[in-house]
């Protein structure tokens, strides 16, 4: 049986040629730039009606009645929150009256996610905090638009090797390196991007 394993273990089952090059290719930044430009504009619209609102960033009433509503369990239907332990997650945040600082965080999260998307900065960080927005959106009812954007973030952060290339990340990560890539006795970081010839056709 161990024998087996140790074979298996040297087996890597490779991703196809087309997801490989999407995901790790420069010469698909191009795509990459039209989803985070797009996904970075709407959390920059959804911010703009929520910064300079008393509702949100002037003690978080707004906020307040999204948790309320969400945590309502009506009596025929499904409730807004499927799941009881994020309903009392929730339930929490609303004793605790965090929507007092949680709304300015929310809408000041979403221009900052929509700016870095936009300028290309640190895009797999920045998308991967816009997913986790949206997650928790879907998983407090609110579907709407949550879902495909959603999906757009997880993509990002899947190509956040080159969805920054036409960006901020082109000069951001060759200058800082990625720690998984540095060893005890580097003293630069290691170039990020390769040349379109060294990452593939």
């Amino acid at each position: 049986m161990n024998n087996l394993f140790s074979h298996r273990s040297n087996r890597v089952i490779d991703e196809p040629a087309f997801v490989k090059n999407l995901l790790n290719n420069p010469r698909y930044s191009v795509v990459w730039l039209v989803v985070r430009v797009w996904l970075g504009w709407q959390w920059i619209e959804a911010a703009s009606h929520k910064i300079g609102a008393e509702a949100w960033t002037g003690g978080g009433l707004a906020l307040k009645g999204y948790w309320e509503n969400a945590v309502m369990i009506p009596e025929q239907g499904r409730p807004p929150i499927a799941f009881d332990w994020y309903r009392d997650f929730i339930q929490s945040l609303l004793d605790a009256q965090a929507y007092t600082w949680f709304a300015q965080l929310v809408a000041y999260g979403e221009l900052l996610v929509g700016i870095a998307l936009i300028i290309g900065a640190f895009v797999g960080i920045a998308a991967f905090l816009g997913g986790l927005m949206n997650w928790n959106y879907i998983m407090a009812g609110s579907a709407s638009t949550n879902p495909l954007l959603f999906v757009a973030a997880i993509s990002l952060v899947l190509a956040w090797k080159v969805a920054g290339y036409i960006g901020a990340d082109y000069f951001l990560l060759n200058f800082l390196g990625t720690p998984w890539n540095r060893s005890q006795t580097d003293t630069e970081p290691t170039p990020v991007y390769q040349t379109v010839s060294e990452a593939g056709d």
